[in-house]
């Protein structure tokens, strides 16, 4: 029997994603055409023996995750539940806390994945190693450059046998290529460090209670567990902790820019795992070019052109003769006669006008270096806006024959002219 915990965080994470975030939670946001993390769900639903999925965070189950959890369960044939935490508790608080829920049924191991991450998913490859040697701690690892290193959790291993040696969170310096994917399989076990840690933390806490003469009783850092900082570097090199390495599909996904990427890595997989969801060229229909996902309630143009790597949402109307390439459009949004959108993601609601450009700069890992990964820089640099991709928030309106550039704009504004490099607020 096995389980998996997906851990979603909170409304307080997130903040590079807005305005996107503004109107959905961050784990449902669309990418290549459904939420980010059913993709996830796919992929634990498809190993053998899994029995549950649990999904940790600090949300508040409001509609739209309520529906989504309503129809993966419907969809997946498997339980899938939401636990909220009382208070954001880390990568490590909120397993801590829900270890009964966990551990319920005894199950033999339970991946734990973090939602913003997108992947191919090798769960029965990691599950076939930890049968072969099994340790409290599986890690699933990836190559980066010495550069793009320090941006993660960096693993030196022992080659032959795979052993963590050594783990540091985001190093100052170059430690090692091995970089933390944030997907693991963990066996029961595992959740006794998380206990040491945790009892830790309220012995440190017992100054800050004997100085309030109100308190509780329990310090409220206690439950605060970072698996990464707390666990990983804590335990390597002692024999508990594992990698397991792949060369399949990741990237994070802390920005638009890089949910944007993600699409594209997962609109690529669809030949393989859903080419039912991919769009095809037929008589009469829009031109397709490359992977392209249109929901089947969206009404597309027979002369508009769509690709490589588009995403268009829930009831979108696409006019005559649009242009669209490397963007996703989102619910009920408009696109009118000869409109062009590069590089772009197209808020709910939002309408452009005929002849308008939509236009961003794409922030892709350097084609030319395979262990390249995505950048999650600042927006800002010396004080002015960095190129990107630009984002249209929920409801905006775009003119007539405009051109919008490298900009973010936020959540129902009506513009009335061009704009480069900007942030409507």
């Amino acid at each position: 029997m096995l389980k998996a915990v997906i851990l979603i965080g909170g409304p307080q994470k997130g903040t590079r994603f807005r305005p996107l975030s503004f109107e959905v939670p961050k784990p449902l946001f669309p990418v290549a055409g459904v939420p980010m993390i059913q993709h996830h769900i796919e992929a634990c639903a498809q190993v053998p023996g899994m029995q549950e999925i649990l999904l940790i965070g600090f949300y508040q189950p409001d509609e739209p995750l309520t529906q989504f959890l309503e129809a993966a369960q419907q969809e997946f044939n498997l339980p899938v539940r939401y636990l909220q935490e009382f208070a954001p508790l880390g990568t490590g608080g909120g397993l801590y806390h829900f270890r009964d829920q966990i551990l319920a049924g005894s199950p033999e191991a339970f991946f734990v994945l973090n939602a913003d991450v997108c992947s191919d998913f090798p769960l029965s490859a990691m599950l076939e190693a930890h049968r072969r040697q099994r340790h409290p701690f599986l890690l699933l690892g990836t190559t980066a450059n010495r550069t793009q290193s320090l941006n993660y959790g960096c693993i030196v291993e022992n080659p032959q046998t795979h052993e963590v040696l050594h783990y540091v969170e985001k190093p100052s310096t170059f430690i090692s290529d091995i970089i933390n994917c944030g997907i693991y399989l963990f066996s029961p076990e595992a959740l006794k460090p998380l206990r040491d840690v945790f009892q830790r933390n309220q012995q440190d806490g017992q100054f800050f209670l004997s100085a309030r003469e109100d308190s509780p009783g329990l310090w409220p850092g206690a439950g605060t567990i970072r698996l990464e900082q707390d666990v990983f570097s804590a335990l390597a090199g002692q024999g508990q902790i594992y990698v397991h390495l792949t060369d399949g599909i990741w990237s994070q996904i802390k920005s638009a820019g890089s949910a944007l990427y993600a699409s594209r890595l997962y609109l690529s997989r669809y030949q393989d795992t859903h080419p039912e969801r991919l769009a095809k060229h037929t008589p009469g229909g829009p031109w397709i070019r490359g992977n392209v996902y249109i929901h089947p309630t969206a009404k597309v143009a027979p002369s508009a052109v769509l690709g490589p790597n588009v995403s268009i949402g829930k009831g979108v109307t696409v006019g005559e003769g649009v242009r669209l390439r490397e963007s996703i459009v989102l619910h009920g949004a408009t696109l009118q006669e000869h409109t062009c959108v590069l590089h772009s993601i197209v808020g709910w609601g939002s309408t452009v006008g005929r002849w308008a450009r939509v236009e961003g700069t794409p922030n892709d890992p350097n084609p030319n270096d395979p262990r390249a990964r995505m950048d999650s820089e600042s927006l800002f640099k010396d004080g002015k806006l960095l190129p990107a991709i630009t984002i249209l928030g929920c409801r905006v309106r775009i003119p007539a024959e405009v051109l919008i550039l490298n900009s973010i704009v936020l959540p129902h504004k009506e513009l009335s002219r061009s704009f480069t490099n900007q942030i409507i607020l």
